[in-house]
């Protein structure tokens, strides 16, 4: 994932390392489901390996609403950042959420990485973009651990997944 892409992972991510504001657009009630790369990449092989030429989608069925995933990165990261309310942005979708049916019976494929565990790997890739960007400097605050790591790690310990 880019880090200046403007999707709200990314931008809810960089917001909370840099201690800015975590802007959320409109009322923060629509929802968006979140996948790990790894994830998704299973599914594609599977489709790829099975002879089923009809569409799948291969998307996570979990729901967080943007407000509450706002709050998430903001535990997860830590720091001094708030979250607040922006005006709505046109055309904002208010519902994702994939029906992976399909991919469950044709494929025996749906997500295996747990939201935090992917949130984790991708704040820890953040940081480490931050770190070796012209923005950061040695003696910064900026951009500090976590205080979920620890709690993060002991769940690394205990997650294990059929294939990553």
């Amino acid at each position: 994932m880019h880090m200046n892409d403007g999707r709200v992972v990314s931008n809810f991510i960089l917001q909370a390392l840099r201690n800015e504001t975590i802007t959320v657009y409109g009322n923060g009630k629509q929802t968006r489901s979140f996948q790990y790369v790894s994830d998704l990449v299973d599914g594609l092989i599977s489709l790829m390996a099975s002879n089923y030429s009809q569409p799948v989608n291969l998307g996570n069925p979990v729901e967080h609403t943007i407000e509450e995933f706002a709050w998430i990165i903001k535990k997860l990261v830590g720091g001094k950042s708030e979250v607040k309310q922006t005006d709505a942005v046109e055309d904002d979708p208010q519902r994702r959420k994939p029906d992976i049916t399909r991919a469950k019976s044709v494929l025996n494929w749906e997500p295996k990485v747990p939201l935090d565990m992917g949130l984790y790997r991708t704040i820890s890739y953040f940081r480490r973009e931050l770190e070796r960007s012209d923005q950061f400097q040695k003696d910064s605050r900026k951009y500090f651990d976590s205080p979920a790591v620890e709690y993060i790690q002991q769940s690394r310990q205990n997650f294990v997944p059929d294939k990553i």
